[in-house]
């Protein structure tokens, strides 16, 4: 058994990320504060983007900026409750990264979201992704999760 944190792990080009609810993630009575989905939302993002790898000539996965996020809300989540954060890299449309995530519990419904990040330079000004960078994050890209 590793020490190490879970990474997640892909199914068919969706990253899955379980979480647990704990108390600092909830509000006063137990339920999960809707700002909280926001940062698991960050996490799927984050592993799915260190599933994907470095593309090729970069020593990271470079910077990116969120500028847009969407989420509805479907039913609550409690404390001790475990998620389900299932990521999809949606593709990219120039510099934008789009992503389409939901979080459940044991197959219900709570929350959707679309998030677009940006890739930056350090000065943070937009940047277009290199062609090695799309090509090696070509094969991630999948259909939005509603899809059939």
């Amino acid at each position: 058994m590793s020490d190490l944190p879970s990474i997640g792990r892909t199914v068919d080009r969706e990253h899955l990320l379980p979480v647990r609810v704990y108390y600092e993630d909830t509000d006063f009575t137990g339920v999960v504060y809707h700002a909280t989905y926001l940062r698991y939302c960050e996490r799927g993002r984050s592993e799915m983007l260190r599933v994907m790898g470095v593309p090729p000539g970069q020593p990271d996965h470079g910077i990116f900026a969120v500028t847009r996020v969407v989420m509805d809300y479907r039913a609550p989540a409690r404390i001790h409750d475990s998620l389900l954060v299932r990521t999809a890299f949606a593709g990219m449309k120039g510099p934008r990264l789009i992503f389409r995530q939901r979080i459940e519990r044991d197959g219900l419904l709570l929350v959707e979201a679309e998030v677009v990040a940006v890739a930056i330079h350090a000065d943070g000004r937009a940047r277009k992704p290199s062609v090695a960078e799309l090509a090696h994050w070509a094969p991630y890209a999948r259909p939005p999760l509603n899809s059939p």
